[in-house]
């Protein structure tokens, strides 16, 4: 936080008192609001500090022009603005609007905010902070990248979780390793139960540094699409919570979208057609409409797909009548798609495990490398399915099992994407190059 005036320290020392009671007192009664009065009362005592939780930067199409800004107050507060200036400079380059957005789910009323950042020139490191009257925000960062520059992306497999002290460790860990990196994505199932507001607020603990000040490329899950009965819904909270790119369609809004960073191309995916369809149809058809509109739209030297159910059937121990093969729902439907456009690499997960299956073209392996590389990125939170697949034959790198979280980085370059899988101890366990043949 930052504040417009000077804060004496017997006031920083009352203040923390009183977060320290709400700490001791649990974090169940401060979501539900029981200790919602205490934490304003102690706040307002930092006189021209503006408090704002979940602070988040979202992709944009062109994430070297544009940025989107989330965050949640807890209480609503009218005349907010968003400040830039240019890292290094006081002065005040642009101010934008921010907008009420605000929503009601499991019961609770969200106090959630946006601004959309436009005009941003590439290769210009910026700061911003929100403000509300004389309140304002700390200034955070915000990095807007040149169009062929070389950067790192971390991304996280499923965070799922019962409890996730795991995942907020691992993701601590990996943020902590690479703090260079630009851009990371979240590969679906954030959350266990998309209706569960505290599951949310505690996916957004995990990554609660990094993304104030580098953006997240989400991609919905199928546990998105559960209700607190364990019943399928339509997937309300992530649908509010990212502000993804628009997408141009009617029925499905934001539940798949593309967007550019550097160099590269992203599409991701929506593969939830067996939850959404019990609402509405016809998702897997306009998907594979868009992304030949989009990829021949917005074409860049990398293609990379981010999709969160998996291409490939596995075995299962204790199920012999499984066979492995080809996923009839996602393989069979956009590998072809895959080929016919020449994308470099592959990105899924749901199956919480990590499995670098090398490059497959027609549903066959290539060792020229013809076709993408498909990668499996595994599992960030403690839903583990130890020894329950069967290797596949396409399967190139397995991580021993039972398996812990991993994390993975892409590093991107004009020459090549780079991938590595890592423990959440550091411990490298794969690394993989792709390059254009």
């Amino acid at each position: 936080m930052g504040n417009k005036n000077s804060i004496n320290r017997r006031t920083f020392i009352k203040v923390a008192a009183a977060a320290g009671v709400v700490a001791a007192g649990g974090a169940a009664l401060w979501h539900l609001g029981g200790l919602r009065g205490l934490r304003d009362t102690a706040l307002r005592q930092f006189p021209g500090v503006l408090y704002v939780e979940r602070l988040r930067q979202i992709v944009a199409g062109d994430t070297g022009r544009a940025r989107v800004l989330m965050w949640e107050i807890s209480t609503p507060t009218e005349q907010q603005t968003v400040e830039l200036r240019v890292r290094g400079k006081e002065e005040i380059v642009r101010r934008y609007p921010v907008m009420d957005d605000r929503f009601t789910d499991e019961g609770i009323e969200v106090y959630q905010y946006a601004a959309e950042l436009d005009q941003l020139t590439p290769g210009t490191k910026y700061q911003y902070r929100i403000t509300a009257g004389e309140m304002a925000t700390d200034w955070w960062e915000i990095y807007a990248p040149n169009a062929n520059e070389a950067y790192k992306m971390l991304i996280f497999p499923d965070s799922q979780s019962s409890d996730y002290a795991d995942w907020k460790e691992m993701a601590h860990l990996a943020w902590a390793r690479n703090t260079d990196a630009q851009i990371f994505a979240c590969m679906g199932d954030l959350v266990d139960n998309g209706e569960d507001r505290r599951q949310w607020m505690d996916f957004f603990g995990g990554v609660e540094e990094m993304k104030r000040v580098i953006p997240i490329a989400p991609v919905m899950g199928n546990h998105e699409t559960y209700d607190l009965n364990w019943k399928v819904r339509l997937p309300e909270a992530y649908l509010h919570y990212f502000k993804t790119p628009t997408n141009g369609s009617k029925a499905f809004e934001r539940y798949y979208y593309s967007f550019d960073y550097g160099d590269v191309h992203y599409i991701v995916l929506c593969t939830q057609q067996k939850e959404i369809g019990e609402f509405k149809n016809g998702l897997v058809e306009e998907q594979l409409a868009w992304i030949r509109r989009d990829l021949k739209a917005n074409r860049k030297r990398w293609n990379v797909v981010l999709m969160h159910k998996d291409v490939l059937q596995y075995r299962i121990n204790g199920r012999p009548e499984r066979q492995e093969g080809i996923d009839e729902e996602n393989g069979r439907v956009w590998m072809p798609i895959f080929d016919e456009l020449a994308i470099d690499v592959v990105f899924s997960a749901h199956l919480h495990t990590y499995r670098n299956r090398g490059h497959i073209f027609g549903f066959e392996k290539t060792p020229n490398k013809k076709g993408p590389l498909y990668i499996l990125t595994g599992v960030a939170g403690n839903v583990r399915y130890p020894n329950l697949w069967i290797d596949h034959a396409f399967d190139e790198v397995t991580l021993p099992q039972p398996e812990t979280d991993n994390y993975l980085t892409m590093d991107v370059t004009r020459e090549a994407l780079e991938i590595a899988c890592f423990l959440p101890d550091g411990t490298e366990m794969d690394r993989v190059r792709v390059t254009k043949r």
